[in-house]
């Protein structure tokens, strides 16, 4: 850490309930880039440690974890109020405590899966408070992908003569079609079948190398890294129904540069669905970078791709835009950390 640097991770009050941030730049100077985690309740924050190596020596990196997942999972809390529009109103006051904490006017949001979701959301009502939105594995019509999933996974169990998955995807058929609920057991059944044949992380048969690697994090104890599990069965349960209901396709133009990185194999949220939506997309400028190595966990499967398309694609958008009157006279973060 250098001697300006900030390291901070605390529980901050978000709309009534504590939810963990963790704050790491080399310089305080640095434009600052917000992950938010997909899921819902997969948090990004305990595996940060591998897939984000350099990424604090050129943005002043926030990681967030959302109400009711990973640190921010209270089993005495209640659940009732895992809603999307909570949700919503969560990002936005996160992305205000962000602002303030760090005088810096706008920032880069980068959102993964469920957390591209909301950061598209975000950018599509607040474009004043962002550089830039970057969308990995970026979720656009939920249940075209599921359709598009099930019938990829289906045809791969065709191919391999896999009876198993073909009866088990039968099982649930016809899926996600017209307007009928789809059971949770459904889309893990789904997930099953779509992770087995590699679409989620490209050439294996889950992702389960991501989850082992929460037990190394320095940000995450013993007991942190066993609700994790816990809490995203809770988050999945109380808010995928009402995100399976939800579609971006409609949107057809966004005030703020907008960047896409998606896996070419990604599967488990449509890479297809999300590119078709993109070349329809107007945006002052938009850029859509493609990890041919990957599926849906992009960040993780090529981190240094990301990095670089972070540095040399994203970061720029910041560089060119003015300083605030904020930024230009605002003191320099005090540096602190609760580890």
């Amino acid at each position: 850490m250098t001697p300006d640097g900030i390291e901070r991770l605390e529980a901050v009050n978000i709309n009534g309930v504590d939810q963990w941030i963790s704050v790491r730049s080399r310089n305080p100077g640095n434009p600052v880039l917000l992950v938010v985690h997909g899921g819902p309740g997969w948090v990004a924050m305990p595996t940060s440690w591998y897939f984000a190596q350099g990424w604090d020596e050129y943005f002043t990196v926030v990681q967030w974890d959302q109400r009711g997942a990973g640190k921010s999972y209270n089993p005495d809390h209640p659940v009732a109020d895992l809603t999307i529009d909570q949700m919503k109103q969560d990002i936005d006051a996160v992305i205000g405590w962000v602002r303030s904490e760090t005088r810096q006017d706008k920032i880069f949001l980068l959102g993964h899966s469920w957390g591209s979701w909301l950061g598209l959301d975000v950018a599509r009502r607040h474009p004043e408070w962002l550089h830039a939105y970057i969308g990995a594995g970026q979720v656009i019509d939920m249940r075209e992908s599921e359709r598009r999933g099930w019938a990829w996974a289906m045809a791969r169990a065709r191919d391999t003569g896999n009876e198993t998955a073909i009866s088990e995807l039968q099982s649930i058929a016809p899926y996600a079609e017209g307007g009928t609920p789809v059971p949770t057991s459904s889309l893990y059944l789904q997930r099953k079948w779509v992770n087995a044949f590699g679409g989620a992380a490209y050439n294996r048969p889950d992702a389960s190398f991501e989850g082992a690697a929460m037990a190394l994090s320095p940000d995450y104890t013993d007991q942190d890294v066993k609700q994790v599990w816990k809490a995203q069965d809770v988050s999945v349960e109380r808010l995928m129904p009402a995100i399976m209901e939800t579609s971006m396709s409609s949107l057809a133009e966004l005030e703020v540069p907008t960047f896409l990185l998606l896996g070419r194999h990604d599967i488990n949220v449509s890479a297809g669905v999300a590119a078709e939506w993109f070349a329809r997309l107007d945006a002052p400028h938009k850029q859509l970078v493609w990890f041919e190595h990957s599926a849906h966990e992009m960040l993780v499967e090529e981190p240094g791709k990301a990095f670089l398309t972070l540095v040399n694609e994203v970061r720029p958008h910041a560089e060119s835009a003015a300083p605030s009157a904020a930024e230009a006279e605002a003191p320099v973060p005090s540096t602190r950390s609760t580890r």
